[in-house]
């Protein structure tokens, strides 16, 4: 009877000591809320909301220089100097201008003969035009490939150049400079660029190099980029997106406004004049591109971007290939802002609003303000306010504003507005990330220069996957999960719930559908190639 009475008081003992573990934790929380936790998030709120403000005004400027440009029709021919390029009797070939082209590469086994074959097929006089292929492939196997290739199209008359060094110091910016120390480059007046994924059209350099031979004060000609797979997954779609407001709207206002904007690393052609008076390629940053466009424009440079002349390329199509593209994307501006700010502010041969437009819109709200507000508002501070009800955030803050960004950003890709949001919860993820990258990039830390090389499919990858049957990939679990978005995740489940419980605003409704877009991403369910069918 004793041992009964014992096991029936056990389970109320621990009952007991659970209510006590709660009812302190309820206390402390009570205790530092009202001193600690409510001023420290109405002035997160506030700085939010600054932000916010910063980034909707500047997605306005934007849009409204975008419609008087169409309304004007301000195209780059009407605004420089244009001639198509002609044959001329006398001077025969020699009319045109040397062109060297440049085709970096890293163990490219899937793409490299489509840049090579797109690169050698350009409508140019063969005696005017010089294909350098850089190879900085480590495996011995995919070098052989490359430079088979490269002498097959020699075999056919092609001038190109297969050319190799001992390392890969600087990556992608160390092969590019050391490719223009060859001797035949110093008979080179422009040098156009193409990732290994690239495929310009026979006449992009008679659309693209006149723009630089009837204009002296150009040093580049940027073109669009095209994707090939942006109908095979849905992480694609939402790349899409956001790369397309990029092109449509950023470059083109860069273009029309100040003739400058960000070189885009591809599917553009250089002045080398212009290139080597900027200092040449860089490689202390991992956007030497970015980098090189930004010395260019501060020696007086103006740039050009042609919206209308598209480049096809690829698009990752797996989350690992992604976020490796997007950590460089976003840490290697921050730390070149972090770099060059001064520099840019001293500068004499620019004028101020053109200095003010580079720090201020181009690099601080656009490389910085806009990760970091995206994923400190919309994914810790509005659900921290569900905690803590005595801090309110305007609806104008947390919804209006927003919105309008959500809406000015689907623009570039009227096709895919039914997905407008799923490309809000997915881009609010990918933003972890990107604050992250961000925050390595201002701070100079460990991963600042990390390089890893965007992994590319090609059409080869895309026929052996159609004909092989279907099979479930063997995916270690540690490398499916990712614990960043499921702690996120749960978090935003976690205040979910506590909204609605005890909420009134009715974040529940957004809350619940960033952390399913968490979970998804966390467990590794996005991003894996879907084939054609």
């Amino acid at each position: 009877m004793d041992r009964l009475t014992s096991t029936a008081l056990l389970p109320e003992t621990f009952q007991g000591a659970r209510d006590d573990i709660t009812e302190q934790m309820g206390m402390v929380w009570q205790q530092i809320k009202a001193p600690v936790m409510v001023p420290l998030l109405r002035l997160a709120v506030f700085l939010c909301l600054v932000m916010s403000v910063m980034l909707v005004a500047e997605k306005a400027y934007m849009a409204v220089v975008i419609v008087l440009v169409k309304l004007f029709g301000r195209r780059p021919e009407k605004r420089y100097r244009w001639e198509p390029m002609r044959n001329d009797l006398e001077l025969g070939s020699s009319a045109y201008p040397m062109v060297l082209v440049q085709i970096p590469m890293y163990n490219e086994k899937e793409v490299y003969q489509l840049s090579i074959g797109a690169a050698c097929g350009l409508s140019w006089p063969s005696d005017r035009i010089i294909i350098q292929v850089l190879d900085d492939s480590t495996d011995p196997v995919i070098k052989d490939l490359v430079e088979a290739e490269c002498r097959r199209w020699a075999s056919k008359g092609v001038n190109i150049k297969y050319e190799i060094r001992d390392n890969r110091s600087g990556y992608k910016a160390g092969a590019l400079k050391e490719g223009m120390k060859h001797s035949y480059v110093k008979h080179c007046d422009y040098v156009a660029i193409f990732d290994a994924d690239f495929q310009p059209e026979p006449d992009f350099l008679c659309r693209t190099v006149p723009f630089l031979l009837h204009n002296p004060a150009v040093g580049l000609v940027q073109a669009r980029w095209k994707f090939v797979n942006s109908d095979e997954c849905l992480m694609a779609r939402m790349q899409e997106m956001s790369l397309d407001y990029h092109f449509a709207v950023e470059q083109e206002v860069g273009s029309s406004t100040y003739a400058f904007f960000g070189f885009n690393g591809t599917a553009g052609v250089w002045r080398i004049a212009a290139l080597n008076e900027a200092g040449g390629w860089k490689d202390r940053t991992t956007v030497e591109d970015m980098d090189l466009a930004v010395r260019a424009s501060l020696k007086g440079w103006k740039f050009v971007f042609l919206g209308d002349l598209k480049v096809k390329n690829e698009l990752p199509s797996t989350l690992r290939a992604y976020r490796y593209q997007q950590h460089r994307w976003s840490c290697g501006p921050a730390n070149l802002f972090r770099k060059m700010v001064m520099e840019i502010a001293n500068n004499k041969k620019v004028s101020l609003w053109k200095k003010v437009h580079v720090i201020y819109s181009f690099f601080f709200v656009r490389k910085v303000v806009a990760h970091i507000v995206t994923f400190v508002f919309y994914c810790v501070v509005i659900p921290a306010a569900v905690l803590v009800p005595e801090v309110e955030i305007p609806r104008w803050g947390a919804i209006y504003i927003p919105s309008i960004i959500a809406l000015l950003n689907a623009v570039g890709t009227p096709r895919s507005l039914h997905l407008l949001v799923f490309w809000i919860l997915f881009e609010n993820v990918m933003s972890l990330h990107r604050t992250k990258a961000t925050l390595i990039g201002l701070l100079e830390a460990g991963r600042a220069n990390e390089w890893v090389v965007t992994e590319k499919l090609g059409d080869t990858a895309k026929a052996k996957m159609a004909v092989k049957p279907a099979r479930k990939p063997r995916i270690r679990i540690g490398d499916r999960l990712h614990l960043l978005e499921l702690w996120t995740g749960a978090y935003l489940f976690f205040c979910g719930c506590y909204d609605v419980a005890f909420g009134k605003n009715h974040y529940f409704l957004y809350l619940f559908l960033q952390a399913i877009a968490f979970f998804v991403v966390g467990f590794g369910y996005v991003g894996t190639f879907v084939s054609g069918s």
